[in-house]
C-alpha cells in the first residue's frame, strides 16, 4: 500500500523491475504451496499498476502462471488488486480487509494472520521490496546475501529519501553505511546550503534526529534504535534549518487524524483531540500544559489500539516535542514562530 508519508521505495520497484517481483512471488508460493497470490496496490498508483498488470499477463502468457507452471503439478494465480488510499490499509490484517472488499480495519489477533488470514485461509503478508530480494537470494545463495551489511544486520535497504535534500530519490543502501555520508556526500547534501536541522529516518511513523545526532550514526536497526529512532518504512525526510517544526507536528497531527479508521476509541479520539490542540498552539490560544497533555495522550495511546496507528502518531509527537520543545513554548508565549522563514517539507512529504 505504501501510504507512509515520504515513503516511496515499493514503487519504484513496481515500476521498474515488476517482473523481480513476480519471480520472487513465484518462487515464496511454490515453497508454502501457495495456489492464489495476490498483490495489493494503492488506486492512486497507476503507472505501477499498468507496468505490474503487464508483467503479469506477460507472465501468464509465458506459461509461469495458471495451471501446471513450466509443466509441473504446481500452479499459482497472481491478481493485482486496486485499493481505495487508506492508510491504515498498509497495516497487514487492514489490507486483508480491504482485499475481502470490507471497510479496511485492522483485525484483534489472535488468531495469527498465519493461521486465517485472507478468506480465513492461512495467509502470508509481506513487504514489496522484501519479497523481491528472495530471487537474488535463491540464485546467489544466502552466504551472498549475507557478505552486505553487519553481521546483526544484513543486506541492503531502498531508501526513498525527500524533504529539503539536494538529490532526492531512491537509493540502495547497504545496512551499516554511515548515515552522514549518505546524506552529504551521495544525496549531495542539503539544498540551498542550508544545515540540516532535523531528520525523519524511516516515515513520519519514526522519531525524529537531530542534525547533531545524525552524526556517527550508521544505517542499521541497531545503531538508528541506539540513537532513539528506527528504520521504518526506508522513507527518509530531510528537514533544513528554517523549517518551523510546530508547522511541522500540525501537519503530521492533521494526518493522522485524517487517516485514523476510527475503530479504536484511543485512535478515533486521541489523534482528534492532539489536532485540535495543536490547531489551537498555532492560532495563538495555546498554554504551556498543553505541551505536556500531547505526550500523555500519546502515552495513553501506546499500545491501546488493535494496530499501531495510535502508537505512531504519539511516537512522532513525542519525538518532536523531545528535542524542540522551545520553539513550542515560543509560540505558546508569543503566537508565532521562533524561525525566520517557514519552509515547506516539500511534495513526497
Amino acid at each position: 500500500d505504501e501510504g507512509e508519508p515520504g515513503t516511496f521505495k515499493d514503487r519504484w520497484i513496481l515500476e521498474h523491475a515488476p517482473h523481480l517481483l513476480v519471480e520472487s512471488m513465484l518462487i515464496v508460493s511454490y515453497a508454502l504451496e501457495v495456489r492464489h497470490a495476490f498483490v495489493y496496490i494503492r488506486g492512486e498508483f497507476d503507472l505501477p499498476y499498468r507496468r505490474l498488470q503487464a508483467a503479469i499477463d506477460e507472465a501468464y502468457d509465458a506459461g509461469l502462471l495458471g495451471e501446471g507452471v513450466l509443466g509441473t503439478g504446481f500452479g499459482l494465480d497472481l491478481v493485482a488488486y486496486r485499493g481505495a488510499g487508506s492508510y491504515v490499509c498498509g497495516e497487514a490484517s487492514g489490507l486483508l480487509s480491504s482485499l475481502e472488499g470490507k471497510r479496511g480495519y485492522p483485525r484483534n489477533r489472535p488468531p495469527r494472520l498465519t493461521v486465517q488470514g485472507l478468506y480465513k485461509r492461512p495467509t502470508v503478508v509481506n513487504n514489496v521490496e522484501t519479497l523481491a530480494n528472495v530471487t537474488g537470494i535463491v540464485a546467489n545463495g544466502a552466504d551472498w546475501y549475507r557478505s552486505f551489511g553487519t553481521a546483526k544486520c544484513p543486506g541492503t535497504q531502498l531508501v526513498s529519501i525527500s524533504g529539503h535534500i539536494a538529490k532526492p530519490g531512491v537509493y540502495e543502501v547497504e545496512y551499516g553505511y554511515p548515515l552522514a555520508k549518505f546524506l552529504y556526500e551521495d544525496c549531495g547534501g542539503m539544498a540551498g546550503g542550508r544545515k540540516l536541522k532535523a531528520l525523519i529516518p524511516g516515515g513520519i511513523s519514526t522519531k525524529v534526529l537531530t542534525g547533531a545526532e545524525v552524526e556517527g550514526v550508521t544505517y542499521d536497526h541497531q545503531s538508528l534504535g541506539a540513537a532513539g529512532s528506527s528504520v521504518g518504512s526506508g522513507g527518509m525526510v530531510a528537514i533544513a534549518e528554517g523549517t518551523c517544526m510546530v508547522r511541522l507536528l500540525q501537519v503530521l497531527l492533521r494526518f493522522y487524524h485524517h487517516e485514523s479508521c476510527g475503530q479504536c476509541t484511543p485512535c478515533r479520539d486521541g489523534t482528534g483531540w492532539m489536532h485540535r490542540i495543536i490547531d489551537r498552539i498555532v492560532a495563538g490560544r495555546g498554554h504551556l500544559d498543553d505541551l505536556d497533555r500531547l505526550v500523555e495522550i500519546s502515552r495513553r495511546n501506546d499500545g491501546t489500539t488493535i494496530c499501531g496507528m495510535g502508537d505512531a502518531a504519539g511516537y512522532a509527537t513525542v519525538g518532536i516535542l523531545a528535542k524542540f520543545r522551545d520553539e513550542f513554548e515560543y509560540w505558546i508565549e508569543h503566537g508565532r514562530s521562533r524561525c525566520d522563514g517557514v519552509l515547506e517539507i516539500g511534495a513526497h512529504a
